[in-house]
């Protein structure tokens, strides 16, 4: 089941990970690029992406960081997943990013490289291009 923490409408191109993000320790503040060698994202920037992860993990400090990121324009457009923790929901809400939780099921149909629209207001959010 798709629930919206924070709305918005975006399309974007997917940047999915199948590992947790810590955004203190793993995301470059100024340049969105996730620095962690034994990340499945490391050295890709997440910047302008609609980035799709299965939950956050750290610091709640992290949200400061989503919200840095986005202040230096390297914020993804809108970020997707299966479960949205406490710092990764303070995150995006403070920084005004367009954050959705979807099931395992479809999670798993999402690939990176595909085009997505989101549109939290429709009774259909994610739509497939």
């Amino acid at each position: 089941m798709k629930k919206t923490l924070v709305s918005g409408k975006v399309k974007g191109v997917v940047l999915k990970s199948d590992k947790s993000i810590n955004f203190l320790g793993t995301v470059d503040k100024k340049t969105g690029i996730i620095g962690d060698r034994n990340h499945d994202l490391f050295e890709k920037s997440i910047k302008n992406t609609i980035l799709v992860f299965p939950s956050g993990i750290g610091s709640s400090v992290g949200a400061y960081t989503i919200y840095s990121i986005k202040s230096n324009n390297s914020a993804p457009l809108a970020m997707i997943c299966k479960k949205a923790d406490l710092t990764v929901a303070t995150g995006c809400a403070l920084a005004n990013i367009p954050l959705v939780t979807i099931s395992d099921k479809e999670f798993s149909s999402i690939k990176s490289g595909m085009s997505i629209s989101l549109d939290t207001e429709s009774s259909n959010p994610i739509h497939y291009q």
